[in-house]
């Protein structure tokens, strides 16, 4: 015997192998057509019968279902409840067999529009109203299943839909997956094997790999979109109310930074002391003295937390029109917050003279890296004969930089950890820097990665004088007991190096306390720091009483929480451009190239002539600073990825300090912000 049932919405037959109880108690062992063993109990069957066949039968059920009039069975249901084998005899008549009555339970059971379900095997017929609106539905589905169709064979054959291109990036970045549109790309990349950005990028709505990961960063952290809402800025009479007390400094400053500098938030002047050495001072731009807290200014710049730098663009923290406003740019005097330490004709420092005070800075220049670094030398410093601009400064400057650098030294071979070497390393070293230069040839995208070694004079002097201010600026608040956001690290781990808001030591820096503050331009954790400042020079003693953050204050703790957080993701970011772009540099002449690299660790390897860092599971087991030749193909850059090939393996090891120096592996002291070399 076989007995019809419903198990999970489907209609289902189980062949009968043994029966137990009678009447309404009665139930069966059966197997289903799919072979499984199931227990069925007499009011979960819908009929019984012994022929046709199972298999047979339903085969036959099934094709006859299709053809069933839903609405001619509506038409000839009663309106009360009715049962299978009733409406069976009024649509198919006295005769109706097996496979007729199975074929109209197929049916009822799949059409809710029509047939309410009220029990195993019962149903009544839906209301006119009901019915005509769940028919009006159907037919709107049935056209979106047909314009889904349509759109997926678009963009199966390349041709992106016209009707989706104004929701392209919505699409692609937060698409709502209960559209047509989403189940239309959805159901392309399943048939094609492609992933949606993939399949966009060939179809033209996504220009190119490049856009897909820029606009799943600005997806993620800035939905607005990364422009400056319009009419933003420091009020004219506020600015002019806030630089109305500040009296003139009587220095003549100078920044140092690279010609791609906008944001210039840090110079530097030299003045003769009458009883001998100088009075150096260090300049910070104070936009701190017309942004205030909670204004709709700190509200953009706290919800960015800091410029984001990439190659070949930049979001900033602040609008435009405030960095053209504190931007310490030449040929005039720009409201600043200056540190001033005396020095004597060695370089070493009286640290009882610091002082801090906001003031007016003329800026009487900007030097530019590019122009001067190759200038400058011990020999040019010392030569009275040298034309270059600033030389007795720098002289000055640098001969105290050595005393600085000599100073942390000291502290960090106290901390147990190893010195760092002073001054130009080896130009052969792999330790550098890199600018990108993207370029638009004739419409043809070309990218340029020029290396620069790190370590050059220049860049000890402005590293050692910026720590020195951070440093000196922590000292000061911890001194007069105001909370801050300071940098910190001690002992080893992952969590060695962190913000708190509290002071602790800097141990890889060797210093006491350190609080970033050279940087209230592009750096939300200066701009705090900044207002922190500004108070004690204002207010001296008194600062903690009208500081804009008093001690254990939970916004300030939360402001750190959410600067390390944001900044981390900015560096991901990033490091995430810098590898397409290394990437592209290795494609844009040909599908490969044969470069060099350098292993480092467990198969990882960095390519010498940019930064970019590869596995190479061949090299895994030879020791570090191992070089080989390779060639780079089969680059993907939606998954930033590429093959690597050894061609040639040359064997280098080089002592652990060597390593280090090549800044393949950080020294113990290396800060993650880049503080002995910052970016502007």
């Amino acid at each position: 015997m076989n007995l019809l049932y419903e198990e999970g919405g489907d209609i289902k037959i189980a062949t009968v192998q043994s029966a137990s109880g009678s009447g309404d108690t009665e139930s069966w062992q059966a197997t289903s057509l799919s072979g499984k063993k199931i227990k069925l109990k007499a009011k979960e069957v819908w009929l019984r019968f012994e022929k046709p066949e199972a298999q047979a039968v339903m085969d036959e059920a099934n094709i006859l279902s299709k053809e069933i009039d839903l609405q001619l069975l509506w038409d000839c249901a009663p309106d009360e409840e009715f049962g299978l084998v009733e409406v069976s005899l009024e649509y198919f008549g006295a005769q109706a067999s097996i496979a007729q009555q199975l074929a109209l339970a197929i049916a009822l059971q799949g059409a809710p529009v029509f047939f309410r379900r009220k029990g195993r095997g019962r149903f009544q017929r839906a209301p006119l109203e009901q019915l005509q609106a769940g028919l009006v539905a159907l037919e709107r589905k049935q056209k979106e299943l047909e314009q889904q169709a349509d759109w997926q064979k678009e963009l199966v054959i390349g041709t992106f839909p016209e009707a989706l291109k104004s929701s392209a990036s919505q699409l692609l970045f937060s698409p709502d997956k209960n559209t047509s549109a989403y189940k239309a790309l959805s159901a392309a990349c399943t048939e094609t094997g492609e992933s949606p950005a993939q399949l966009m990028i060939r179809c033209g709505a996504i220009d190119s790999p490049l856009a897909y990961h820029q606009g799943m960063f600005l997806k993620t952290h800035f939905p607005g979109g990364a422009a400056h809402n319009e009419g933003i800025g420091v009020d004219p009479d506020a600015y002019a109310a806030a630089i109305a007390e500040l009296s003139i400094a009587e220095v003549q400053a100078f920044s140092i930074d690279d010609s791609g500098t906008t944001e210039i938030d840090d110079a530097l002047s030299v003045t003769d002391l009458p009883a001998g050495g100088h009075r150096i001072g260090i300049h910070i731009a104070a936009p701190g003295l017309a942004i205030n807290k909670d204004d709709p200014l700190d509200q953009v710049a706290r919800s960015r937390m800091s410029t984001v730098y990439f190659p070949g663009d930049k979001i900033t923290m602040l609008p435009d029109s405030v960095i053209e406003q504190f931007s310490l740019d030449e040929g005039v005097a720009r409201p600043a917050l200056s540190i001033y330490v005396d020095i004597d004709v060695e370089g070493v420092l009286d640290r009882e003279s610091l002082q801090m005070r906001a003031e007016m800075v003329p800026m009487v220049a900007n030097l530019r890296l590019e122009d001067i670094e190759h200038l400058v030398s011990e020999e040019s410093l010392a030569d009275e004969s040298a034309s270059y601009s600033y030389r007795k400064e720098l002289a000055i400057l640098w001969k105290a930089a050595k005393q600085l650098h000599a100073g942390r030294q000291e502290k960090r071979i106290a901390n147990g950890l190893r010195a760092e070497q002073l001054g130009l390393i080896d130009p052969n070293a792999l330790a550098r820097d890199f600018h990108f230069q993207i370029q638009d040839l004739d419409g043809a995208v070309r990218v340029e990665i020029v290396p620069r070694q790190r370590g050059s004079i220049l860049d000890t002097i402005v590293a050692e004088w910026m720590i020195f201010c951070n440093s000196a600026s922590g000292q000061l608040l911890a001194d007069h007991g105001l909370p801050g956001l300071f940098r910190t690290q001690k002992g080893w781990g992952p969590l060695r190096t962190r913000m708190q808001t509290t002071p602790g030591p800097h141990e890889g820096l060797g210093l006491d306390y350190y609080a970033w503050c050279t940087s209230p331009l592009r750096r939300y954790s200066d701009l705090v720091n900044q207002w922190q400042l500004i108070a004690l020079a204002k207010h001296g003693v008194t600062a903690k009483m009208v500081a804009p953050f008093p001690p254990r204050d939970a916004t300030l703790m939360g402001i750190a929480a959410d600067f390390e957080a944001c900044y981390q993701t900015y560096g991901e970011y990033q490091d995430r451009l810098e590898k397409y772009w290394c990437l592209r540099w290795i494609s844009q002449d040909g599908d490969s190239k044969n470069v060099f690299v350098c292993h480092l660790k467990e198969g990882m390897s960095r390519l010498e002539l940019i930064p970019l860092h590869l596995p190479i599971p061949e090299l895994a087991s030879h020791p570090r600073m191992t070089r080989a030749e390779v060639v780079v193909a089969d680059i993907d850059l939606l998954q930033l990825s590429a093959a690597v090939r050894v061609l040639e393996i040359e064997t280098k090891i080089e002592s652990p300090e060597k390593v280090a120096e090549d800044g393949l592996i950080p020294s113990e002291g290396a800060e993650e912000d880049g503080s002995a070399n910052e970016v502007k």
